[in-house]
């Protein structure tokens, strides 16, 4: 082999030497690091990613889309339950009527009701007590823009009186302004100054008047010394034995005042005010007639005739607006129920607990509520129910 010939061949081998360490030192290490780099780019970027799209996904599924749909599906079906709810009362109302012992009886005159009854033969305990449900509501909130969520009456205190109702539902804050959760109204003397002048302006006329702190409200300072400064002429001292007696052994006193502190020390027994143990009640909160009407019932049936128990219990003719649905405006929403007082005392007549019902409260009082509850007190009077 020539002298060419070999560096020739030594070049090619040297070359092909070069390559393979090249290849070896340099591509293969380089690959490989690549696809390693490829494997931690899946592995710290690329899965985590994917996977946080994922839980993302899910989470927007149950926290924005399923409650939506779910909101969705509830805003559609509540009117159907509303509607179904109605029928129910309807058919009811179509199959057994609303007439009642004393349905017929209309009082001559429903500022003096009482007196018209005879005050000697009127006892406490035959009284059916129409009330108002958060009674001084009729200048609550902004007319304009936040009264319909919270007005529950359109009448004054003192027109409420003179209609024929005798049990009041006040709320109250700190300052002393009447309110309906956070919606405020006049200061608490324009109900009491009410009172007083129905007072002077009737003789025989006896109200129950509750007034609470509104939940979530502090209690107004002194409330309790105010309460009795103000209506200490008219208080009727809190008395266990005073549900058996007839209105004449009462007179001239005349105002049952129960004071629901939040947290102030409530009234001591035999104080001239009443605490709450003398006024219960089992409120739901629904916006459903049906489901309120059968409640009601169902709880009235559980207590104790009026004859043996020593407290006063009330039954709200009511429904609720509720902020999850379509309709929050409280006059289409309690009228679903409001309509249906008369049934609901004829079936106490059915259910054979007439003994039981005794305060009888709505919103949006009106003369028809009262002829009801005062007939069936007359009917009572006379040994017919």
């Amino acid at each position: 082999m020539s002298f060419f010939e070999n560096l020739a061949a030594s070049v090619s081998s040297f070359a092909n030497d070069a390559a393979k360490t090249i290849v070896k030192e340099v591509v293969d290490p380089t690959v490989s690091f690549a696809n390693d780099a490829a494997k931690t780019v899946v592995r710290e970027v690329v899965d985590p990613t994917v996977s946080f799209a994922n839980d993302s996904a899910r989470t927007v599924v149950q926290e924005v889309l399923n409650p939506t749909v779910s909101f969705i599906d509830s805003q559609i079906q509540r009117p159907r339950d509303v509607i179904e709810q109605q029928q129910i009362l309807d058919n009811l109302q179509e199959l057994n009527g609303s007439n009642f012992p004393g349905h017929d009886y209309h009082t001559p005159d429903r500022k003096n009701w009482m007196a018209h009854l005879s005050v000697d033969k009127l006892t406490f305990n035959k009284i059916v007590w129409p009330g108002t449900h958060d009674s001084a509501t009729n200048g609550i909130g902004d007319p304009l823009f936040t009264r319909w969520l919270g007005e529950c009456q359109t009448l004054s205190i003192f027109d409420q009186l003179v209609l024929g109702t005798r049990v009041l539902d006040i709320r109250v804050q700190e300052d002393r302004r009447v309110c309906h959760g956070p919606l405020m109204s006049y200061n608490v003397d324009v109900v009491l100054n009410d009172v007083i002048r129905f007072m002077s302006e009737t003789q025989s006329e006896i109200i129950i008047l509750e007034i609470r702190t509104e939940y979530g409200k502090k209690d107004p300072p002194d409330f309790e010394a105010y309460l009795i400064d103000k209506l200490g002429q008219f208080l009727i001292h809190q008395d266990d034995n005073l549900f058996n007696k007839p209105i004449s052994e009462i007179l001239p006193k005349r105002v049952i005042c129960i004071w629901k502190p939040s947290k102030s020390p409530k009234p001591y027994r035999g104080g001239p005010l009443w605490n709450s143990d003398y006024l219960k009640d089992n409120w739901i909160d629904t916006d459903l007639p049906w489901t309120k009407f059968e409640s009601n019932m169902n709880h009235l049936t559980k207590q104790p005739p009026i004859s043996s128990r020593r407290y006063f219990y009330r039954v709200e003719n009511t429904v609720t607006p509720r902020a999850d649905n379509p309709v929050v405006f409280v006059k289409p929403v309690t009228d679903r129920i409001r309509k249906h007082a008369r049934l609901f005392i004829s079936q106490c007549i059915s259910y054979g607990c007439a003994d039981k019902l005794q305060i009888f409260s709505t919103d949006f009082i009106d003369g028809d509520f009262v002829d009801a509850c005062v007939g069936l007190t007359h009917a009572k009077i006379d040994g017919k129910a």
